[in-house]
């Protein structure tokens, strides 16, 4: 364990893909991993060969013997394990998003609200070098006063393959939206510095993995083809703050189009670009000193792991008996702007956030 981190003992809920991607940074920070928990039997014999830890079918028993839980659950069941632990006083780091409604999203912030272990919610771009440097620059003034933000997590071909519980509604309550756009509406509204949402306009759209022809590109899984595909493979979204900032979205798991992760942060003295999967940042402004001119400054961040920065960031916050990075309120007005959006392309028309908050 390194010296300046708490022994936390921690336990990891959901032993596919992301859970061993948690358990190796955990290793990496030294913090105790005591055992996992899944409903899959083959993923908890993996689970404990490759770590050689305790497996539990049931999470109760996993949770007797913890401080600490990594939920990294399909987005359904984020909820049952949520406020079981919440119910034993223990920390959780719940991977994005909140939950698979919007429902089952308010029902984590009230149990969290009451709850007094630390909460943090898996948005890990947050701790990247260049949003990090980024946002320093913002609070000390160099971009002005921060208006919009274009917010792009674009892949070209790029479904989850079809028939995991990506691409089933019921387990996790949307496609591309739910999957990749709430990063970028998260990332988006941090840099902003967390205004009001008031109203979001926005349509989703089911192209690609609904087709017989979808060509299989840079897919996860098996293909179990259209059949196994109920959710949206691409959204577009405005979506208007507090004070008149705003934030465009474009998000996709397919499109006819280049991928693009890039994001431009507008300012009333400089702008700033960058790409989520570079390490790099860019300010652009311009200058009447001397002659008129363009003044385009590049910054090279030192790339770094952003989840293991956001895992130091939770157990930091456990020490200090705080939150740290994105705390659960700041997760459910993702889910609200998520679940605004569905509502928008059902009913055609703008969302008032403002107006639902109100009835709430």
């Amino acid at each position: 364990m390194t010296a300046d981190l708490p022994a936390v003992r921690t336990g990891i809920v959901g032993l596919g893909n992301i859970g061993h991607h948690h358990a190796d940074r955990l290793a990496d920070l030294g913090v105790p991993l005591v055992g996992g928990m899944d409903v899959s039997a083959e993923a908890r014999d993996r689970f404990a060969d490759r770590y050689g830890v305790e497996t539990y079918a049931d999470h109760a028993a996993l949770f007797d013997d913890v401080d600490a839980v990594v939920v990294t659950t399909p987005n359904k069941f984020h909820e049952e394990y949520a406020l079981a632990a919440f119910d034993r006083d223990l920390h959780v780091l719940l991977e994005k998003p909140l939950a698979h409604s919007i429902g089952s999203a308010e029902r984590i912030a009230d149990a969290a609200r009451e709850a007094d272990g630390t909460c943090m919610v898996g948005f890990n771009n947050r701790f990247r070098n260049a949003v990090q440097l980024l946002r320093e620059r913002i609070e000390r003034g160099d971009l002005g006063e921060v208006t919009h933000v274009e917010a792009n997590y674009v892949r070209r071909r790029g479904v989850p393959g079809r028939g995991s519980w990506f691409t089933r509604r019921e387990i996790s309550g949307g496609g591309a939206l739910i999957d990749l756009g709430v990063h970028a509406i998260d990332l988006a509204l941090y840099l902003l510095g967390g205004p009001d949402v008031e109203e979001v306009s926005g349509v989703t759209r089911s192209e690609f993995g609904s087709r017989e022809d979808y060509a299989y590109l840079e897919m996860w899984g098996d293909d179990e083809g259209p059949g196994a595909f109920d959710v949206d493979d691409s959204a577009s979204a405005f979506v208007r703050c507090a004070d008149d900032r705003t934030v465009s979205l474009e998000v996709a798991w397919a499109t006819n189009r280049p991928p693009t992760h890039e994001f431009v942060v507008r300012g009333t003295e400089a702008a700033a670009r960058f790409d989520l999967m570079e390490s790099d940042l860019t300010i652009h402004s311009a200058s009447s000193d001397g002659a008129d001119h363009f003044v385009d400054a590049t910054i090279e961040p030192r790339e770094n792991d952003p989840h293991a920065a956001e895992q130091r960031a939770f157990f930091e916050a456990i020490d200090a008996g705080r939150e740290e990075g994105s705390g659960v309120e700041e997760a459910l007005t993702v889910q609200r702007v998520v679940d605004a959006i569905y509502r928008s392309s059902d009913e055609g028309q703008t969302i008032s956030l403002a107006k639902r908050l109100q009835e709430v």
